[in-house]
């Protein structure tokens, strides 16, 4: 039996948590707005002016629960976890795997395969979907472009090859990402991926749901006794989870960029929902986050078939079934990694 707990996000400017008996109570004012049980929760994460009290940080903590805080535009500004649990000898043998150069390629090769295989399906999908033959034309050719680099990738055991490709590929996709947009494309034009800081509706959009994914995978390699800063494609820097960076990367166009491109073609996200801070950056309303939070948790609710394992689950739990993969590869029970590739 699979049990996917939930998160709960507080967005409200003011919000006070608090511990009572097994419960939260979230407060503004001293007037309770929610009381849930500790127990139903996975992890609390805290977006904005939002406080908490001691008690709850400590239970938090001596549970295995995380608390992840961010800033009122979205941004990852801390995370508190209690002691260090899982397998010391799990922790070992991850980084004896980046100590062996052909263990790490092969490990970052299946990664990118998995990310091009989702993303070129998401632009055939899309390809079919399309009104105009400009559109369809383009799409198509841009999932022919992710087929060959996916060819290329086979014989590759190089990390920085392999990330070259990815970034050939990213580039490839994102390029025709506006393309499928079909509602309010005046309002919601997408000329490119841009980050730091987010320009366009379209980027504000896939950033605050980026950051909600990475959020998950962090605590999906947590929860198996992986460290989440030791990553086998992307490249180590101190305070980087580059292992969640890497989960992460086979569900972007899964969980994240589908789900963007339903709230804007939908119309459940307008123009009006997004505020230009200085310098042209984009951001989310507070209203508007918290619709946007309330979709990405109805989406990882959605149940699909795993591919490998065969069986129905919640889309939620792929983060960590996928770090659970990688730990039985690491332990050398799985011949190589498996990445989770979606039709």
């Amino acid at each position: 039996m699979y049990q996917l707990l939930n998160t709960l996000y507080v967005t409200t400017p003011g919000a006070y948590l608090r511990l009572d008996h097994d419960t939260v109570k979230v407060q503004v004012e001293h007037e309770t707005l929610l009381q849930t049980p500790l127990l139903h929760l996975g992890g609390i994460v805290c977006i904005g002016r939002v406080n908490m009290s001691p008690a709850l940080i400590q239970r938090c903590a001596q549970d295995g629960r995380a608390i992840v805080f961010h800033d009122s535009r979205g941004r990852f500004a801390a995370r508190v976890v209690g002691p260090t649990g899982g397998n010391v000898l799990l922790r070992r043998a991850q980084h004896e795997a980046l100590s062996n150069p052909e263990q790490t390629a092969a490990i970052g090769r299946n990664i990118v395969a998995g990310k091009l295989q989702n993303s070129r399906q998401l632009l055939l999908r899309g390809a079919r979907e399309a009104r105009d033959e400009p559109d369809r034309m383009a799409l198509r050719e841009a999932a022919d472009r992710l087929a060959d680099v996916l060819r290329r990738l086979e014989d590759r055991d190089d990390p920085q090859q392999i990330r070259g490709l990815e970034g050939e590929a990213a580039r490839a996709y994102f390029q025709v990402f506006g393309r499928l947009i079909r509602a309010d494309r005046e309002q919601f034009g997408f000329s490119g991926r841009v980050r730091r800081p987010p320009i366009g509706r379209v980027n504000a959009l896939l950033s605050f749901l980026y950051a909600l994914l990475l959020n998950d995978c962090i605590a999906a390699a947590e929860a198996v006794g992986l460290d989440p800063q030791v990553g086998f494609l992307h490249t180590l820097r101190p305070g980087k989870p580059a292992l969640a960076l890497d989960l992460m990367e086979e569900l972007r166009s899964v969980l994240a960029d589908r789900l963007a491109l339903t709230l804007i073609n939908r119309r459940q996200i307008a123009a009006g929902d997004f505020e230009e801070r200085p310098g042209g950056a984009m951001h989310l309303t507070d209203d508007s986050r918290r619709r946007v939070i309330s979709a990405y948790q109805r989406r990882k609710q959605e149940e699909l078939s795993h591919p490998l394992l065969g069986r129905q689950l919640p889309l939620g739990l792929v983060p960590h079934i996928q770090a659970r993969l990688l730990a039985r590869h690491l332990r050398g029970d799985l011949e190589a990694y498996p990445p989770f590739l979606t039709r």
